[in-house]
């Protein structure tokens, strides 16, 4: 069985279609019954669990061999690094005992960082969750994704405008999450010997004039790319519904990216291309929209 935390999410929710379709046995992991509604139409069983508690995620490892990890990022928590290791303690309590033998985790370019990079620190602490567990370990390392910037659409519907923490010129590795969902999935029923670690992004690198000018077209409307002042991104994410140390962990992550230390590790690790342009899913995301 393979099990799929994070079900209802687009990545999870994705790589469970992707297994579904391959004839496998898919169990997806929601914290609503409802929320896993169109998975279970597809075929897949549903299991209901939160990441804080551990009798559930028990319950829900039951009869499971490979298992895809994530770690949640809502915003909400009072204490995001803290409320990270409670979870990973959780999935490491819950597979002892299991049947499960091999473990994807969804993790972050920037993962190597251990400490000073607020939320990719997450990142780090989930590659070394699972230390010493008789289980396969893989990891997979996936750049910035495109559909961040489409959250912003509707705003640059109505203004013209995108709106980027980031320098507009600074080149940014980047894929499409769909891409990392199918690959993913792949990764999930290759055998492998050893444990890996996978560095995803897309064909290329892309800066938000790039992002910019893919709406320009696909909206047939200018779009003017403008980055947003340091000293406004606290208020900026503030309105976003964060709590304030969600906000902190949230602009040390961007700083990284900025400063140029969020990139690809590049060695000790296996790199993935993507096949999604930024060009092709801003084009499908607004057709969609």
């Amino acid at each position: 069985m393979y099990i799929v935390l994070g079900a209802s999410g687009q990545v999870g929710s994705a790589v469970a279609r992707h297994l579904l379709e391959k004839k496998l046995p898919v169990k997806g992991i929601v914290r609503e019954q409802k929320k896993g509604a169109d998975l279970e139409k597809q075929g897949a069983n549903i299991g209901v669990a939160d990441a804080l508690d551990l009798p559930s995620l028990k319950s829900v490892f039951e009869n499971g061999e490979i298992l895809f990890v994530i770690t949640p990022e809502t915003g909400k928590s009072e204490d995001v690094l803290k409320e990270t290791r409670d979870i990973l303690d959780n999935y490491r309590a819950a597979i002892q005992g299991s049947g499960i033998r091999k473990v994807v985790g969804l993790s972050s370019v920037g993962a190597q960082h251990a400490s000073g990079k607020g939320n990719l620190e997450m990142s780090y602490m989930l590659e070394h969750a699972f230390e010493g567990l008789p289980v396969h370990q893989v990891f997979i390392r996936p750049a910035y994704y495109f559909s961040n910037w489409a959250m912003s659409l509707e705003q640059i519907k109505t203004d013209g405008v995108l709106h980027s923490f980031y320098p507009v010129e600074l080149p940014i590795h980047m894929i499409s999450p769909q891409d990392v969902a199918q690959i993913a999935a792949e990764i999930m029923v290759r055998e492998e010997s050893d444990s890996i670690t996978y560095e995803l992004e897309g064909p290329q690198t892309y800066t938000a004039l790039d992002v910019a000018a893919a709406f320009a077209k696909a909206l047939g409307r200018e779009v003017k790319a403008e980055q947003i002042p340091r000293e406004q991104w606290e208020g900026v994410i503030k309105k976003m519904g964060f709590t304030d140390n969600a906000i902190h962990n949230f602009i040390k992550m961007t700083e990284a990216v900025v400063d140029g230390s969020a990139v690809p590790e590049g060695h000790g690790v296996v790199s993935v291309k993507g096949f999604t342009t930024l060009e092709n899913y801003i084009n499908d995301t607004v057709k969609k929209s």
